[in-house]
């Protein structure tokens, strides 16, 4: 009754994309008890895969190292897919909210790089752009920064996936005259 345990090897050596990690804020909250203050931690973190997939996350814990462990987990669970356009900027310009956090987010022209703020410069890192305009406006708290981004990334589609969805060809949704009506 020996058993192979070649499958237990194969799930441990697995090829998972290096993730980029981003810690993007560290909170200190103190709880007042009878003996005096007891300190306890929250973490924020970015997560991708540097080719269109990112998620952020929230930890918190008594010792900074393991919010940053649980923020870390969580952001890995809620990673999401975002279409780029030739794999370094976005389809087209999006405004995202969430809450009292309103952000612009314009694709830019090949070597412009990453114009955003603080947190959202995070998401665009770990995610893979690398030509983007961002504008935060309203709030500077960082969560609502980052949801308010990822409001708005998930609003971006490719025009292959609307051609599709519309039963047109990619030329019709990007405006672009085919040669047979530009000879007629």
């Amino acid at each position: 009754m020996a058993r192979n345990n070649d499958r237990s090897a194969e799930s441990t050596v697995r090829d998972e994309p290096e993730l980029i990690e981003k810690l993007v804020g560290i909170n200190r909250v103190a709880k007042v008890v009878k003996g005096g203050r007891r300190f306890g931690f929250a973490a924020l973190v970015v997560v991708g895969d540097g080719r269109g997939k990112s998620g952020f996350g929230t930890g918190k814990a008594k010792e900074v190292p393991e919010a940053i462990r649980k923020a870390t987990e969580d952001a890995k669970r809620n990673m999401v897919r975002i279409p780029l356009r030739d794999g370094r900027t976005l389809h087209h310009d999006v405004k995202g909210t969430y809450g009292a956090g309103h952000v612009l987010l314009r694709s830019a022209p090949s070597g412009t790089g990453i114009i955003a703020g603080g947190p959202m410069r995070a998401v665009f890192e770990s995610l893979g752009v690398q030509d983007v305009v961002a504008k935060s406006i309203g709030t500077s708290n960082p969560h609502n920064m980052i949801k308010a981004t990822f409001a708005g990334l998930l609003y971006i589609q490719a025009p292959r996936a609307v051609a599709s969805k519309r039963g047109i060809k990619v030329a019709d949704v990007l405006g672009k005259k085919s040669q047979l009506e530009t000879t007629s």
